[in-house]
């Protein structure tokens, strides 16, 4: 091949989109969707974190893999169109080519220039392999018109991003992965999951040390001064990630650390100190609550490996 094909889909409805933030913003709690974390910085920032010695779902995911190896490239077979959904820098979905032989291998992100990127890097190490990049934000449609043929495809969600969908949410998701299953018999979805556990780890998880995680949070506020014209003054604003054991989700916030005024859009937004934006959650599951899912969102054919150190999953569902 002569390097990747990209594909651009994101077909953002530029003022729809800015309507939704600026709701959110005014809105009396506060909120700020996690896809604002993914500028240039957001993707350099969350690949640190996931170096980080607290944050252990991708060492962890990395050792279930390594444990199953065999077990799972088994379940999945050869030569099926990979599709690696939230496929940032492909590292993850670099390691299982080699063993799945895929026809194709398809990146899918929101943030364009990260796959552009990565499937330069990747080319060279597999030159008969047809890489597509297509850019979209696959949490609301799954697109793959002119993109995928009608063969079996391997739908590959590592990670534990299901986590920031709601319940609902993510049985809506999952549903739509399976008509895409559907569509292409033989078809199945991989995905990653995280487990609950103690309070005092998954707080550690997403407040580290060295302030990593606060910089990414924080990160989201610059992007949208730079993207949109805001005037946040960062600086006014503190990290907050915890585990909420009623919700059984971490969740991320902006705590405001004094009064400060943002102009967005022409109104002016008072945060009080100690008020809060909302920006990202993660919910955590007993492995049998997601295998609950998986079957309602249509899924029958359900296999499941547990990472050695425990509390982490990964279902195969057919």
């Amino acid at each position: 091949m002569d390097g990747a094909r990209i594909i651009d889909r994101l077909r953002i409805d530029a003022d729809r989109e800015r309507q939704d933030l600026v709701e959110g913003l005014l809105a009396p709690a506060a909120r700020i969707s996690p896809k604002y974390f993914y500028d240039e910085m957001g993707c350099a920032l969350y690949g640190a974190i996931c170096r980080l010695t607290e944050y252990y779902p991708t060492r962890t995911e990395v050792a279930l893999f390594q444990a199953h190896r065999g077990e799972i490239a088994q379940a999945v077979g050869k030569g099926r169109q990979f599709v690696d959904l939230g496929a940032g820098d492909c590292c993850k979905a670099q390691g299982w080519i080699p063993f799945v032989e895929p026809s194709r291998y398809v990146a899918v992100d929101i943030a364009a220039h990260e796959i552009e990127k990565s499937l330069a890097r990747l080319a060279p190490d597999f030159p008969g392999l047809e890489l597509v990049g297509l850019a979209t934000d696959f949490t609301h449609a799954l697109d793959f018109e002119g993109v995928l043929d009608g063969s079996p495809a391997l739908f590959f969600y590592p990670g534990s991003s299901i986590g920031n969908f709601t319940l609902p949410e993510a049985v809506r998701f999952l549903a739509r992965i399976r008509g895409q299953c559907d569509a292409r018999p033989g078809s199945a979805l991989l995905i990653g999951v995280d487990g609950k556990k103690d309070k005092a780890v998954l707080d550690a998880a997403y407040d580290d040390a060295l302030g990593v995680t606060a910089a990414f949070n924080l990160n989201v506020l610059r992007h949208l001064n730079t993207r949109y014209g805001f005037d946040f003054d960062v600086s006014a604003f503190r990290h907050l990630g915890f585990y909420n054991e009623a919700e059984g989700r971490i969740e991320m916030h902006l705590e405001a650390k004094r009064e400060t005024v943002v102009h967005i859009d022409g109104r002016e937004r008072v945060f009080r100190t100690g008020e809060r934006i909302h920006t990202e959650n993660s919910y955590k599951y007993h492995a049998a609550e997601f295998e609950a899912l998986l079957r309602q969102a249509g899924f029958a054919a359900i296999r499941r490996w547990e990472a050695p150190s425990g509390g982490y999953f990964v279902f195969h569902a057919a």
